[in-house]
């Protein structure tokens, strides 16, 4: 892991991980996890996203309170983290070398298309890929075949999503790969969540939507691809930011050109999360008439929303 990378991590929001950990912090305080606490000795300086409890001594930043919480060791802390954030990171664990990952005899930095296309054309879920789309985030079918979304299982067993990204032209640009493999204790064992062949271009996702389009349309933008499932399941059509922290200038650049082609509204449910707002006010100075719209209190994320309130009321 980069140490751009390990500083994503440490940004995020320390008082945001520490309730998505199950504590309840009120007024930069809660009760310490670590003693038998009756009086919120546990204490968060926001400025320097550090927490420290004044009686049993504990302290850190994020990620060591990730690592304290839930006894995991460091490389596991940050996973959870990027996992719970939908941070993508470019892990490299020297022990697992799933095949269809990485491009054998090329060049640095080039994606042969060629050699995935056919995965695409044919799409395969297997049961833990059916599992994970139809019961667990309840996707519309259709939405599913439209993403052309399949699966595979790599020498160890474990299985993996298969996400192809296209341009508005409908050329194969990259693959995403997100590990749908789970140990006894409901995580990934280790694993990274996400994978990439070599020189993939996943940026903004699902642009061929972009195609069916009339003036007048409503566009909303969502973080992630599971997100972007979610809307499209809605009834909404939308494409995806990889995450709140990866908008690079090439997605500006191409987020501003939309917006000189189209006549369409644009719409968004940040995360309720720093990350989530950051992103939201970023995007709003390339598309000034980007309409915020909240999630309700309990959901994190629009898939929660689907699944909670959309879903449920149908």
């Amino acid at each position: 892991m980069e140490k751009y990378e390990l500083q994503k991590l440490r940004d995020l929001p320390i008082e945001g991980v520490a309730e998505r950990l199950g504590l309840r912090v009120v007024r930069h305080k809660c009760l310490c996890p670590f003693h038998d606490d009756h009086h919120a000795s546990m204490s968060f300086k926001v400025s320097k996203n550090m927490f420290r409890c004044f009686v049993c001594g504990a302290s850190g930043n994020n990620i060591s309170l990730v690592e304290k919480v839930l006894g995991k060791n460091f490389l596991d802390a940050c996973h959870w983290l990027a996992n719970e954030y939908n941070i993508i990171l470019e892990w490299k664990p020297q022990e697992v070398t799933p095949p269809l990952l990485y491009r054998e005899g090329s060049g640095v930095g080039l994606f042969d298309a060629s050699r995935y296309e056919r995965y695409f054309e044919r799409p395969f879920l297997n049961e833990e890929a059916r599992r994970f789309l139809f019961d667990e985030r309840k996707l519309d079918e259709r939405v599913v075949s439209w993403c052309r979304l399949t699966s595979w299982r790599d020498k160890q067993g474990v299985p993996w999503l298969q996400i192809p990204y296209y341009n508005q032209e409908g050329k194969l640009i990259g693959v995403q790969n997100r590990n749908l493999g789970k140990s006894p204790s409901g995580d990934l064992g280790g694993l990274p969540r996400f994978r990439f062949p070599q020189g993939s271009q996943c940026s903004i996702y699902n642009l061929p939507v972009l195609n069916l389009l009339k003036p007048g349309d409503e566009l909303y933008i969502t973080e992630g691809c599971s997100d972007c499932w979610a809307m499209l399941s809605a009834g909404h059509k939308a494409i995806a930011i990889p995450s709140a922290t990866l908008l690079s200038r090439k997605d500006v650049e191409q987020l501003s050109i939309i917006n000189s082609q189209l006549s369409i509204s644009y719409h968004m449910y940040p995360d309720r999360d720093a990350p989530g707002e950051r992103l939201f006010l970023q995007l709003k100075e390339v598309l000034p008439s980007l309409v915020h719209h909240q999630l309700p209190q309990g959901c994190k994320d629009y898939s929660e929303f689907y699944l909670k309130f959309i879903m449920h009321n149908s």
